[in-house]
């Protein structure tokens, strides 16, 4: 009797200690199978394997260090972040680094211009003023802690453990070339078992699958969090209204059937007075049947889009993608100096000697396009601003803006500041012009 009661206490004893264990691993670690990924691409061999050990990272928010706990030991462990072995830049594995402002910012990093530190200095800091309590900015979700963000929104973040790197990617800002070097540095496609070592050989079909990247979503909230202070974070933002012409050009301008079914039949029932549209963007475009850009921009600020479904990744704001307010970002580029600003980024990251940058396109949209596309825009859409965009179209003086007429202006201005709710696009439009805000009546509004 008194055995069996022993057993019994040792069962029930066990299995409660089997629980806690499962739920302390699944709070701490979360996403097993990717560690499993993760430790599966580091122990490749051969000369094509890039870094084989996880750098030491400052924390991007400056907090005081602490003794850590069992489970942050447990968690630098597995994150590969304890006992980093130092590296030099003349070794083939890239040195280890903090927050990009700190990396650029060290004394003896004399390959760095004054010029490109300030720039990044400037981009952040209005980041951080647009972003404060005290900013007269305001749109959905502002106030919203990182923890309001809900798992699903964070899936453009993309991690690279063996770098500490994570790159939250724009659509129609360089995203095709900058997930390639992402794919390259955290080996996690393979050719013969041997890892991509050239950006531009990663197959163009494989860039955009969402089960080559390793993106925030897939961990825990915790180790969401312990990525976030330690990586360094970077994105690339782009003229919106630029972006907006590019988004057009490439899925509703040319034979896309995905995006014609999905997007264009509803844009020509609603504005191109088509009760019955062809039913493949084949049959359309042999008619001569496609939605304009005005049709486009249309679609963009008719309240009863989002209702339906939400905006694509192509055109959904920057601050939806990214959440610029609720997470500190280290560098900021930009696509009209993606050259240079990624020749900066990968010198920051000390991973220049092992990746280069894939070249520009040439057919890239340009801000003087914005003259022919936003001039289409039927006027009488910003009647109701006229008067208040008299008064501010002057205030900021951009390079695209001087390009564009007073009714491209009118348009493109009036129609996105209050209908489209994209009052990021006026964030990206300064980081842009990498100008401060101008005073007056209307705050961040005043451009």
């Amino acid at each position: 009797m008194g055995k069996s009661r022993f057993f019994r206490n040792g069962l029930i004893l066990g299995s409660v200690f089997m629980i806690l264990l499962i739920i302390i691993y699944w709070d701490d670690v979360g996403a097993a199978h990717f560690y499993l990924h993760t430790t599966i691409s580091r122990s490749h061999g051969g000369p094509g394997s890039l870094s084989r050990s996880m750098p030491k990272h400052e924390a991007v928010d400056n907090k005081d260090k602490s003794i850590p706990s069992g489970s942050d030991a447990f968690l630098k462990f597995l994150e590969g972040t304890s006992e980093p072995r130092q590296k030099t830049r003349d070794d083939n594995t890239p040195a280890a680094f903090g927050n990009a402002s700190t990396a650029a910012g060290k004394p003896e990093d004399k390959d760095i211009s004054e010029d490109k530190k300030k720039r990044q200095d400037d981009r952040k800091q209005l980041m951080h003023d647009l972003c404060s309590i005290n900013s007269t900015l305001d749109f959905p979700g502002k106030s919203r802690t990182f923890n309001d963000i809900p798992s699903r929104e964070l899936d453009h973040l993309i991690v690279d453990d063996r770098h500490g790197i994570i790159y939250c990617y724009v659509p129609k800002v360089a995203c095709s070339h900058w997930k390639r070097v992402m794919i390259v540095l955290s080996e996690t496609l393979l050719v013969n078992g041997v890892p991509y070592r050239d950006p531009m050989d990663v197959p163009s079909k494989q860039v955009h699958e969402i089960k080559v990247h390793l993106t925030l979503n897939k961990f825990s909230r915790r180790l969401r969090k312990v990525k976030l202070k330690n990586y360094t974070k970077f994105l690339f933002v782009r003229d919106p209204f630029v972006r907006l012409i590019s988004a057009y050009r490439d899925k509703l301008a040319t034979a896309d059937e995905d995006f014609y079914r999905r997007f264009s039949t509803v844009m020509l029932k609603r504005y191109g007075n088509y009760s019955n549209p062809p039913a493949s963007v084949v049959d359309a475009f042999r008619s001569g049947i496609q939605p304009s850009f005005s049709h486009f921009i249309q679609y963009l600020l008719d309240p009863k889009t989002e209702k339906q479904r939400p905006f694509n990744e192509h055109w959904k704001q920057v601050y939806r993608l990214c959440h610029p307010c609720q997470i500190k970002y280290d560098f900021i580029g930009k696509l009209e100096t993606v050259d240079e600003d990624a020749e900066h980024l990968l010198h920051i990251l000390q991973v220049d000697n092992i990746i280069h940058f894939p070249p520009s396109y040439n057919n890239r949209t340009t801000s003087s396009w914005q003259q022919d596309w936003f001039s289409s825009i039927p006027y009488e859409s910003t009647r109701n601003y006229t008067s208040s965009m008299n008064q501010t179209t002057n205030s900021l003086d951009t390079p695209s803006q001087k390009n564009c007429y007073r009714t491209c202006r009118q348009t493109s201005w009036g129609v996105f500041r209050d209908s489209f709710e994209i009052t990021f696009i006026f964030l990206t439009r300064k980081l842009i012009s990498e100008q401060k805000i101008p005073d007056g009546p209307h705050g961040i509004y005043e451009v």
